[in-house]
C-alpha cells in the first residue's frame, strides 16, 4: 500500500511516498478493525512529530522516529475492510470515522471504541477533518470547564480548527459566545453562531474590561497571566495548543502555588460515547466542518506545510483515496 513515510525528523520534506506493508487484522488485534482509508487530516500533532519535538524523541526514536510509528496521521475516514473477532460496533462495508494513529496511509487499523460510524450527511472529506478538534474542543468545555448555560465564554483563535468547532459547541450549550480572531476571518466565523466578534489585529479582549465565564485559548497564543483579568472570580482558561507544553504546565504549576485555580490543564480522550456524540451533533446540522483546502496524498508535504505556517482557516485534509 502506498503510505507517507518519514524516516528522519526534519521540515516537511522529509515526508515521501512509499510502498509499504499492508496492515491485517492477527492475533492480538481482536477489538480493532481495518479501515481503507478515504480521507484523513493533518493536525499540530503531525508536524510536532515530524519535526522531533523534545518530549516526543524521549519516547519515539531520539535520533530517528522508531519504524512502527513513520506514518502520521490521527484522524481517520474509510470503511471497514476487516474485523477483529472481539469487535461488535462495527462490520465489513460499514463507513467509518474517528480517531487513530498511521491514517496518512492506504489502509490503518483502529480500536473500536474511538470509531463511530460515519453521519450520514458528510462526506469522507469532512467526517475526517472532525474527530481531533471535536473531541479536544468537546471535552475542553464539557468536562473541563463544566460549560453552563448562560456563561460568558471567549474563544481565542476562532478560525482555527478547534477554535471553529469551540464556537459551535459553546453555542451548542446555550452560551454567550465572543470570538476572536483575524480581520479575513470575521465573516464566517460570525457564521457559526457567534454572538460578538473581536478583531484581534484591532483591539486586544484582555483590555476591553469585559468578563468571561470561560476563556478558550485555541491557538496558545495568549498565556494565562495576560488573560486572567478577563476571568471572573470562578472562571476558566485553557489553552490548547501542544507547542507549550511545558510553559502551560510551568504556568498551572505557578497558579496553583499562588492558588488561583482558574488555569487548567487538558488532554483530549478518544472514546466511543463522545465519537457517537459527535456524529449526531454532525447529522443534527448542530456541528460543522469548515475545510480551506484538501490535499492529495501524493502532496503531503504541501499539506504539512499549509498547517505548519499556523493560519489554517478552519481544517486542512488529506485526499488518501479516490471514493
Amino acid at each position: 500500500m502506498k503510505a507517507a513515510i518519514y524516516k528522519t525528523y526534519g521540515p516537511p520534506e522529509v515526508l515521501k511516498i512509499e510502498d509499504v506493508e499492508q496492515p491485517a487484522i492477527q492475533d492480538g488485534h481482536d477489538d480493532r478493525v481495518l479501515i481503507k482509508v478515504y480521507s484523513a487530516s493533518v493536525n499540530p500533532f503531525d508536524y510536532l512529530h515530524r519535526k522531533g519535538y523534545l518530549p516526543i524523541r524521549l519516547s519515539e526514536g531520539f535520533m530517528k522516529p522508531k519504524q512502527d510509528i513513520q506514518i502520521l496521521g490521527i484522524d481517520v475516514a474509510g470503511t471497514v475492510e476487516a474485523v477483529g473477532r472481539n469487535v461488535s460496533r462495527f462490520k465489513v462495508g460499514d463507513a467509518v470515522f474517528g480517531n487513530c494513529l498511521g491514517s496518512h496511509a492506504e489502509y490503518v487499523r483502529a480500536r473500536q471504541e474511538r470509531l463511530s460510524k460515519m453521519p450520514k450527511n458528510a462526506t469522507f472529506q469532512k467526517a475526517a477533518a472532525i474527530p481531533t478538534v471535536a473531541l479536544t474542543a468537546l471535552q475542553a468545555l464539557r468536562d473541563v470547564a463544566q460549560i453552563k448555560k448562560g456563561q460568558k465564554v471567549l474563544i481565542y483563535g476562532a478560525s482555527s480548527g478547534i477554535g471553529h468547532i469551540a464556537v459551535q459547541l459553546a453555542r451548542f450549550y446555550e452560551t454567550e459566545v465572543t470570538a476572536v480572531c483575524s480581520t479575513s476571518n470575521l465573516p464566517w466565523v460570525k457564521d457559526l453562531g457567534a454572538h460578538h466578534m473581536i478583531d484581534y489585529t484591532k483591539e486586544d479582549f484582555s483590555k476591553n474590561g469585559k468578563k468571561y465565564d470561560i476563556i478558550l485559548d485555541a491557538v496558545g497564543k495568549r498565556t494565562y497571566f495576560s488573560c486572567k483579568r478577563s476571568l471572573t472570580e470562578t472562571g476558566v482558561y485553557i489553552s490548547e495548543h501542544p507547542l507549550k507544553p511545558r510553559y502551560q504546565l510551568a504556568q498551572w504549576i505557578f497558579s496553583m502555588l499562588i492558588r488561583d485555580k482558574r488555569m487548567k490543564a487538558h488532554l483530549s480522550n478518544p472514546n466511543e460515547k463522545d465519537i457517537d456524540l459527535i456524529r449526531e451533533l454532525i447529522e443534527e446540522e448542530k456541528l460543522k466542518p469548515v475545510i480551506e483546502k484538501s490535499y492529495p496524498l501524493v502532496q503531503i508535504v504541501e499539506a504539512h506545510r499549509h498547517v505548519e505556517n499556523g493560519h489554517t482557516k478552519g481544517k486542512v485534509v488529506v485526499e488518501v483515496q479516490k471514493v
